[in-house]
């Protein structure tokens, strides 16, 4: 067994350099890492060992390993999380990166000798298993899909696409959103091979359709500059996958989007950060979508 050991402060270095290595590979890795092999579900974002899903750059990193190594389980643990459930990581074995974000606090004093408080924030790195990985675990951890099933989710999402209210208008050839008539533009729905498709392409519009400024006023110029166009897609493109995961549904791979590779590829070179700026403001995108279909609490 094995496990990473460089230093806190590289890990936004290690986890951009993970994604461009998969971006250049041709390959993105938001885009079906997953299979029904797992009892856990035919499509689902990787898992914690106690079943909470894991979110933001985490999908990302868990999914490129899971794609990279051919992992069918979806569930990931620490080497303790092993050794505390009596099972054990398999000798040899080398462990995948996930990350931490949280705040300290720092007292500072001024010239004047008067005491304050800043918070400041940082990135610990640390080092879980695929649970196929792992020998000796309880059944549940490791156990098959009893078979393959078609996909039968799909009145969920209908449900989850009305929930959000949005203006969706159907004709033409393209699908799109339109900022200056807040309305979400999709090609008829027979121009689509199937509902998976359909419903894929239209939540890719609508992780679009919460930028505009009465939702989350999603700006992305001063943190992206002339890049900013590509960086919304990319922001689109892993939102939607993980609303794709969540809802039980098949991201769409779009011929349209592969120029932007590129581009995505110029962004990462030049800014460690900006992964973890796009996959965090992807997460606030799918949440608030989420939201939508959440029961409201009643007024007191």
């Amino acid at each position: 067994m094995t496990s990473h050991q460089a230093p806190r402060q590289d890990v936004y270095s290690r986890v951009t350099a993970k994604i461009i290595a998969s971006l250049e590979a041709g390959v993105r890795p938001w885009q079906k890492p997953w299979n029904a092999a797992h009892a856990a579900g035919h499509i689902t974002r990787p898992l914690r060992a106690n079943g909470q899903p894991y979110r933001g750059i985490n999908v990302l990193l868990l999914w490129g390993e899971a794609l990279e190594k051919g992992y069918n389980a979806p569930i990931w643990m620490t080497y303790k999380q092993a050794l505390t459930l009596g099972a054990q990581v398999r000798k040899g074995e080398h462990g995948s990166l996930v990350v931490y974000a949280d705040k300290f606090t720092k007292t500072e004093t001024d010239a004047q000798g008067q005491a304050s408080e800043r918070e400041i924030p940082f990135m610990k790195g640390y080092t879980v298993f695929n649970v196929e990985q792992v020998e000796g675990l309880p059944a549940h951890f490791t156990a098959k899909a009893a078979a393959p099933h078609p996909v039968d989710r799909i009145p969920a999402v209908e449900a989850f696409i009305a929930a959000t209210g949005a203006t969706i208008q159907h004709g033409g050839n393209r699908a799109f959103y339109a900022p200056s008539r807040d309305l979400v533009q999709m090609p008829p729905r027979e121009s689509f091979r199937d509902a998976e498709s359909y419903a894929a392409t239209l939540v890719h519009e609508l992780t679009h359709w919460t930028a505009q400024p009465s939702r989350l006023a999603r700006e992305l110029g001063k943190r992206f500059g002339d890049q900013a166009y590509a960086a919304e897609e990319l922001i689109a493109e892993m939102g939607s996958a993980f609303l794709c995961a969540d809802l039980g549904i098949s991201p769409e791979v779009r011929e349209d989007h592969a120029s932007y590779l590129a581009h995505w590829l110029d962004v990462l070179k030049k800014d460690s950060h900006a992964i973890f700026t796009a996959a965090s403001q992807a997460q606030r995108a799918a949440d608030y979508l989420h939201s939508f279909s959440q029961p409201q609490q009643a007024a007191a």
